[in-house]
């Protein structure tokens, strides 16, 4: 594996991330990223998350869905649900966790050790 792509569903932009913290206040039920969800708190990256991320063996990239659409969707012609994690490899795009799986995970431990566990994987 070269790397592991972190795509959240949501856009990029300092206006969207001013509504994407709102609506995790006003509506959190609604809020569509678990990604977002289990790794910022309202206004930035948690303490626990960075350490684990930085702590990787691999190259991460972290995106937005706009973002990865423009870098990305045209290079591979896949079509991802987001939030989603990629793996990079010589075949091309591999899913690492998918958003149904995404939608099982409740908590950030949960989050690092089903990522330590995949990548053994590879």
């Amino acid at each position: 594996m070269q790397k592991l792509i972190f795509v959240y569903n949501a856009d990029s932009g300092k206006f969207n991330a001013l509504m994407d913290s709102l609506q995790k206040v006003v509506n959190p039920s609604s809020y569509s990223c678990i990604l977002c969800e289990l790794t910022h708190g309202l206004m930035e990256e948690k303490k626990e998350w960075r350490n684990f991320r930085q702590s990787l063996d691999v190259e991460t990239d972290f995106l937005h869905k706009d973002e990865f659409l423009k870098a990305y969707a045209s290079k591979f012609g896949h079509k991802f649900e987001f939030p989603v994690i990629l793996a990079q490899t010589d075949k091309g795009l591999e899913v690492f966790i998918s958003k149904n799986e995404f939608s099982e995970i409740d908590d950030l431990k949960v989050l690092m050790e089903t990522i330590k566990e995949r990548m053994q994987l590879y």
